[in-house]
């Protein structure tokens, strides 16, 4: 048999904002797909209508797209197996259904949500399943004209998948290795409903998967107990040779204490656990986002990678083209990964000291924008040169560079009273004087002459910087003295220090 090109599809349903560990999950079918030079589909499965989320979708795509994880096909992209929305593809699987009905695969129940109630406690831990079905009132119990009767008369009613009991089911797993389930523990899922004309997960997922030609299905861990019951679908419709391979990858972790990493976790620890900002239409709540908090999509696909997956090396930068190399679902962990939102922030540090500076001017000109800052791309680049490895997020920058845009208006009062002694006064006019006469401004030339002068005088060095500093900066902070009055240039720098001297005197 000739072997299958690669085809994975990463399939979220629309009932709000993308999780992080989906955007994990669609990572990693992402680089599988790309290392095989095979195609990733974007499938919607939005089969559950009552929890269906305007807007959800569009939020999907861009945030997949913000973060360099592109598809072949699919919603949005197009592809020669649309529709890819679910809910758009009803006749497809109804088609499906009635194959499974008349090859008794399958079976109508007519049990209302009251009866299954009362079923539940008359028989503890009930399940509907071969021990029970014969018990309930559906097609395999009642008489033909009665089904008949029911349906023209437009009761609802749900298809049943007819598990036979007493079966290993073995699911071999690229992760896991073989799990063996036997099919009496498996409920007769539910597979389709009358109510909305539309499939259950179990049906579509395993018709949508064989139809787009899915090689392989790389999902969440909370998939797993499922996965028996699609290899039995698989049979039960005659595709055992088009079964696709399974990896079930391990869950993200809450950073401290034990369970699933949830939403909660980041309000409470402040991080984001969604790609971007969500707006959420229902309730009106905004959720913070990795890209509105200032984090680099390289930064958290690095990062993300790394929860649940490692190289077999010490390398920890990686871009995308490195994970796409090393890439393998033999490496990665049937464990779940504690979600260290402090190495997310270190690993945006180290991405922002690998940009250029030009690049982060670009990132930064629209903050100073908003501050009302019309700066120079140039005299900019120099600035953030000096304090790039300051920071772990451009917005940052502010914090770091104000100064440099804006003259102080007051000047740090613990700073004051360290440093400004009585003598400072006189000290920085003698300063001033010194500083008209450089006729070249460059940071090496002026910081020879000025400590010259502080070290003929005898002064005290570190009085009379910091004095200096506090003067030109507004605080003792910052980076090198001669660098900042570099750019700042020889006028505003003894414009500065005049100023400090009449407000401080």
């Amino acid at each position: 048999m000739p072997e299958r090109k690669v085809r994975v599809r990463f399939a979220p349903s629309p009932t709000g904002a993308l999780h992080i560990g989906g955007v994990r999950t669609a990572l990693y079918n992402y680089l599988f797909a790309k290392q095989h030079n095979g195609d990733m589909i974007l499938r919607i499965e939005d089969t559950d209508s009552q929890r269906f989320v305007p807007g959800a979708e569009a939020y999907i795509i861009e945030a997949l797209e913000w973060l360099g994880i592109k598809f072949d096909e699919g919603v949005g992209y197009g592809g020669n197996h649309a529709p890819y929305r679910q809910s758009e593809r009803k006749d497809i699987y109804r088609k499906y259904v009635e194959q499974l009905l008349s090859d008794g695969k399958a079976y109508i129940a007519f049990d209302t949500p009251e009866e299954l109630e009362a079923k539940r406690k008359e028989i503890p831990n009930f399940q509907y399943d071969a021990s029970t079905r014969m018990q309930m009132r559906n097609s395999l119990t009642l008489p033909k004209e009665e089904i008949d009767r029911l349906i023209a008369e437009g009761k609802q009613y749900v298809v049943r998948f007819k598990v036979e009991p007493g079966e290993d089911v073995h699911v071999n797993d690229l992760i896991r290795g073989e799990v063996i389930i036997n099919s009496s523990i498996l409920d007769d899922k539910v597979l389709y409903k009358s109510a909305d004309n539309l499939p259950t997960y179990h049906l579509a997922n395993i018709v949508d998967d064989h139809l787009m030609e899915i090689s392989h299905v790389i999902r969440g861990e909370e998939w797993l107990p499922s996965a028996p019951l699609h290899v039995l679908l698989y049979r039960a419709f005659g595709w055992k040779d088009s079964m696709p391979e399974f990896a079930h990858l391990s869950l993200l972790l809450k950073p401290d204490g034990n369970g699933k990493l949830s939403k909660r976790d980041g309000d409470r620890l402040g991080f984001p656990v969604f790609p971007l900002e969500w707006h959420d239409p229902k309730t009106g709540e905004v959720s913070s986002g990795y890209r509105e908090a200032g984090y680099l999509p390289e930064a958290v696909i690095n990062f993300l990678a790394l929860l649940g997956w490692n190289p077999g090396n010490d390398q920890e930068i990686l871009s995308m083209d490195d994970l796409i190399k090393l890439f393998s679902l033999e490496k990665c962990s049937k464990n779940g990964a504690k979600f260290d939102f402090e190495k997310g922030k270190w690993f945006n540090h180290k991405y922002i000291q690998n940009k250029s500076n030009e690049e982060l001017t670009e990132l930064f000109l629209p903050i100073l924008q908003e501050k009302g800052i019309s700066a120079d791309p140039a005299k900019t680049a120099k600035i953030i040169g000096l304090v790039k490895d300051r920071i772990s997020f451009v917005k940052e920058l502010w914090a770091q560079t104000s100064y440099f845009f804006i003259a102080p208006e007051s000047y740090e009062e613990k700073s004051v009273k360290k440093r400004w002694k009585e003598d400072t006064p006189e000290q920085m006019k003698e300063l001033i004087e010194i500083l008209e006469n450089i006729t070249d401004f460059a940071s090496e030339d002026t910081e020879k002459i000025v400590l010259g002068w502080i070290t003929e005088n005898n002064y005290h060095m570190g009085n009379v910087m910091n004095a200096f500093r506090l003067a030109v900066v507004g605080e003792c902070k910052g980076p090198h003295m001669f660098d900042i009055t570099t750019i700042l240039g020889k006028e505003e720098t003894i414009k500065r220090i005049k100023k400090a001297i009449e407000v401080l005197q």
